[in-house]
């Protein structure tokens, strides 16, 4: 095996789960927006909304808790309740995350941030990244409301390989929802899976309990090519 394919062209990393743990976050912003509309919001009901988008995350509230708001009213609540919770919590790195993007800052491989977050969300949680690790680590980044399809569309993925000149089968994907396994997959990258909540057994990528310990030669190798 050459050099050049012991190593991926990029490394694409999913936000919520995979490179920080914000689903915690995640959940008290849905239980605070569902309590305000007279409603409850249960482990499950997370689970089911996993990985986004929040298109589908604000219909299943709305249908959950009979309200007559709107989907984007709902959506505004959420993105404030996130935004402050992101604002005020130092990032909580998932485990061997922190030491990934490092490994590709020494190694000088393109990354990107492809996310279902909105863009507003992302900036929070970059801006304490940053703050963190004293650099900017990412090359690019692709938000939920940045493309017209969001996960588990192929096209965040796809589009996060075209702004790196990289061809996608050549990317490294890290997720950890069934949303954004299938998106990653679909465009054409290999994938390693970190689940965190949900089961993704089904879907048949190669999985991880824990990113810790791992290099990207490893996670490469591990990786199994895209079908």
């Amino acid at each position: 095996m050459t050099a050049e394919a012991e190593l991926p062209s990029a490394v694409l990393f999913d936000m919520d789960g995979t490179l920080v743990d914000t689903e915690h976050l995640w959940l008290d912003a849905e239980r605070e927006v569902m309590a305000g509309l007279g409603a409850t919001w249960h482990d499950e009901d997370q689970v089911m909304c996993l990985g986004g988008p929040l298109e589908r995350v604000t219909a299943y509230m709305r249908e959950r808790a009979a309200t007559d708001l709107t989907q984007e009213e709902i959506g505004d609540l959420l993105m404030a309740g996130m935004e402050h919770r992101l604002l005020s919590e130092p990032p909580e790195w998932r485990p061997g995350a922190r030491d990934l993007l490092a490994e590709c800052r020494r190694r000088d491989l393109p990354t990107a941030l492809v996310s279902a977050s909105w863009q507003r969300l992302i900036s929070a949680v970059a801006g304490r990244i940053e703050s963190d690790l004293g650099y900017h680590p990412f090359t690019t980044v692709v938000s939920g409301d940045q493309v017209r399809n969001s996960k588990p569309h192929p096209e965040p993925y796809q589009t996060a390989a075209a702004r790196l000149g990289a061809p996608v089968h050549a990317c490294l994907a890290l997720e950890d929802s069934p949303t954004g396994i299938v998106s990653a997959r679909d465009a054409g990258c290999r994938v390693v899976a970190v689940p965190q909540l949900a089961e993704v057994g089904h879907l048949g990528t190669a999985t991880l309990a824990s990113l810790e310990g791992w290099d990207i030669p490893s996670l490469w190798a591990h990786a199994e090519p895209a079908c």
